[in-house]
């Protein structure tokens, strides 16, 4: 093993469209600092499918993650069986042609849960990725001929129970991973704990656009795969920070909101009254967009993203923190300093890692936050 000192980086949630390289104009010299950097590709690419190319998800767009520096990105997730076998395939087949590796999804059942191993100065990197949102239509699927593509996945079950004598009341929500399912997971992680130095799950988990709430089952996932042997938790699929916390000495990220989302098709239309569109997205998700945020139609709060940053010492994760980022109206993360732009995304961090009842504390350390135990 080579006792070098190794930075891994990891962002949230990407969908590419048309210039895609534009941006990532403003964090790529942070990004190039990293020697692994992760994300979630949230959506396939591929010419085969017609609703793919009116969205602009082309895999030519996929170059950009190869400017950007990414060297590997997790695939399980609601959306990636959107276009289809050929989605699938076609996004995997342009990963594997240039050189970026992935997780979490594949053509058939070996493929799509099988882990990933990147090897970087003699420190080995080991992945493994799973939906636990659905829809189940996403998943990988073993049959006796033929599999079905998808993703890998933990399966989570619902149960309302009703604390009141009055039918149709609000009723009480539990979460929780069904125990084949878990178990499952906690083989994988396993097996390649045996394989690698630091070894990362990441999720595909929790509600969107819901500010401070987790849910029962997020946890509960969460520890398991530290508990089976994971060094590092990444959370994603809100489209909103969450907040971070310390089991066992192993950081959980609990959702690293989006990182480049491009999104102009949920926007409104020109032929659509805005007040009308404010109120739908209202009624959906509780709350309104930006209306300056034309590409970028999220929460929000969502404008506060983080770049996850984890120092690797003789095969160990030495240190965890994050580099706080903002979204600007053109869609684009932009890295901050400690200065009142990156305050600003301190204290929301801050703000919602209490408000979510987690232990992680932070500070900073030059222009980066770090993250420490109480």
């Amino acid at each position: 093993m080579n006792n070098k000192t190794l930075t891994m980086l990891a962002v949230g949630d990407i969908i590419l469209g048309p210039d895609a390289e534009s941006f990532f104009t403003l964090v790529i010299p942070s990004l190039k600092e990293g020697d692994v950097v992760v994300g979630q590709l949230e959506v396939p690419y591929t010419t085969r499918d017609a609703n793919a190319m009116a969205l602009g998800r082309d895999p030519i767009t996929l170059n950009a993650l190869v400017s950007a520096g990414f060297d590997l990105v997790t695939l399980a997730g609601n959306h990636i069986y959107d276009a289809g076998d050929a989605g699938v395939e076609d996004t995997i087949s342009w990963l594997r042609e240039h050189n970026i590796a992935f997780v979490g999804a594949g053509m058939d059942w070996a493929e799509a849960t099988s882990p990933t191993i990147l090897e970087q100065n003699g420190t080995r990197f080991g992945f493994l990725s799973y939906n636990s949102v659905g829809p189940r239509s996403t998943w990988v699927a073993r049959r006796e001929a033929v599999d079905k593509p998808g993703c890998a996945y933990v399966d989570v079950a619902t149960y309302y129970e009703l604390s009141h004598a009055n039918p149709g009341g609000p009723p009480s929500v539990y979460t929780f991973a069904k125990p084949q399912s878990i178990r499952a997971m906690r083989d994988d992680i396993s097996r390649l704990r045996e394989l690698c130095d630091v070894l990362v799950v990441s999720f595909h988990k929790g509600i969107v656009h819901t500010p401070i709430k987790l849910v029962d089952y997020e946890q509960e996932i969460s520890y398991a795969a530290i508990d089976a042997g994971a060094d590092l938790i990444l959370g994603h699929h809100h489209h909103i920070l969450k907040g971070i916390e310390l089991y066992k000495g192993k950081a959980i990220f609990h959702g690293l909101c989006n990182f480049v989302c491009w999104l102009p098709s949920l926007a409104p239309r020109p032929d659509q009254d805005p007040q009308s569109w404010a109120r739908r997205r209202r009624e959906l998700f509780g709350f309104e967009p930006d209306p300056e945020y034309p590409t970028y139609p999220f929460h929000p709060e969502a404008k506060h993203t983080i770049i996850a940053k984890c120092t690797v010492e003789n095969g160990k994760i030495s240190r965890v923190g994050y580099l706080p980022c903002l979204v600007n109206k053109q869609g684009q993360p932009e890295v901050v300093k400690n200065d009142e732009r990156g305050q600003q995304v301190f204290d929301y961090m801050d703000e919602i890692t209490r408000g979510a009842g987690l232990n992680a504390r932070f500070r900073w350390e030059g222009n980066e936050v770090v993250i420490e135990a109480p």
